[in-house]
């Protein structure tokens, strides 16, 4: 286990250099609106009689099931705060992203219910699954040679044909959304002694840890990585975004290809520690998470529950912990191959 802790402030990085999170108010504010369209997703006690011997005594989990929200990931509560936010010029336009299929699943889902056009930029090894759902929402797809090539079709895409670029994990509008999930689950679990966040680009931990760090100063918030796409990680040792190589796991949907400044500020300001897991790690929590709670997660819905079962399982022990399973859009092939190697990975 590699664990990336949050850096002590230097005189190189003062305190006052990291970006200011959304207010409590604000954050309340969205949340409410968006209440309209998306869903408060529930808590699920992980007190399973097989679950049990795998904690260390005392500590007491629970899931929170966010991959039950509208397109089936946490996605869509960015995405629609930002479409939402946009003038009617904007809309009139289109909207526009690149992404591995759940951001691009959830700005076709937002553009859909404000009255909009949404063309998204999906790399062509992108999930199957995911491409059927954005196109069910109604956007158009353009299937890109890879990321690269992706990113350079949404700047042609802005350029001539005006469409705003919804960012799939910085900026203040994703960020605010992300962050209603952060005060849902407060309020769900006051009482919580810490947490656990997938981190791909940082978006969803930027925004939750920004309101629970406001409401629960003394909750640990921890986050976890693919090991190979530990981005956050590096950009916690390198004291800000990086640059990464090419990403290694089957968690596609928390491999970005760089880390960014607002989301990664966030990021080092309120996040406790980053741990990593393997891949087979990912795949045992997914096998256990179906085996019982009957949830049939993608690998990165599965990431925070493979981090408690393992690199943090002493660390939080005898502790009141929730872990977020934050998605679930995933292909019936794909889940089961790798909910198998998850099974035969116990033996």
């Amino acid at each position: 286990m590699r664990e990336k802790s949050r850096p002590e402030h230097t005189s190189s990085s003062p305190p006052d250099s990291l970006p200011e999170p959304p207010s409590l108010s604000v954050i309340e504010r969205v949340r409410e609106t968006n209440y309209t369209v998306l869903q408060k997703t529930s808590l699920l006690p992980w007190d399973d009689p097989r679950i049990g011997p795998r904690l260390a005594a005392g500590t007491r989990a629970t899931l929170k099931l966010e991959l039950l929200q509208v397109t089936g990931t946490f996605k869509a509560r960015g995405a629609l705060t930002v479409v939402r936010g946009l003038d009617r010029e904007a809309l009139a336009r289109g909207v526009t992203a690149v992404s591995a299929g759940n951001h691009a699943v959830a700005v076709a889902f937002a553009a859909s219910v404000s009255g909009t056009r949404a063309t998204v930029v999906m790399p062509k090894t992108a999930n199957a699954a995911r491409v059927e759902l954005a196109t069910a929402y109604g956007a158009s797809v353009v299937l890109a040679e890879d990321v690269h090539a992706a990113f350079a079709e949404v700047e042609r895409l802005q350029r001539e044909e005006g469409l705003t670029f919804v960012h799939p994990f910085d900026g203040p509008g994703t960020i605010l959304g992300t962050a209603t999930l952060g005060a849902e689950w407060m309020e769900q679990a006051p009482d919580m002694e810490a947490v656990i966040v997938p981190i791909g680009g940082g978006g969803l931990m930027a925004g939750v840890a920004s309101a629970i760090h406001q409401i629960s100063p003394t909750c640990r918030i921890y986050g976890v990585e693919p090991e190979g796409a530990d981005l956050m990680s590096r950009s916690f040792a390198a004291g800000g975004p990086v640059q990464g190589p090419p990403p290694s796991t089957i968690a596609d949907s928390l491999a970005p290809p760089f880390t960014l400044p607002y989301s990664t500020g966030l990021c080092r300001r309120f996040v406790d520690a980053i741990v990593t897991v393997t891949d087979d790690q990912l795949c045992e929590a997914m096998f256990l998470l179906f085996q019982t709670v009957r949830l049939a997660v993608e690998p990165a819905g599965a990431a925070a529950a493979a981090a408690l079962l393992g690199p943090l399982r002493e660390t939080l022990a005898g502790k009141r912990v929730g872990v977020l399973v934050c998605g679930a859009n995933i292909d019936a092939e794909s889940f089961a191959r790798d909910v198998e190697r998850g099974e035969r990975s116990r033996e």
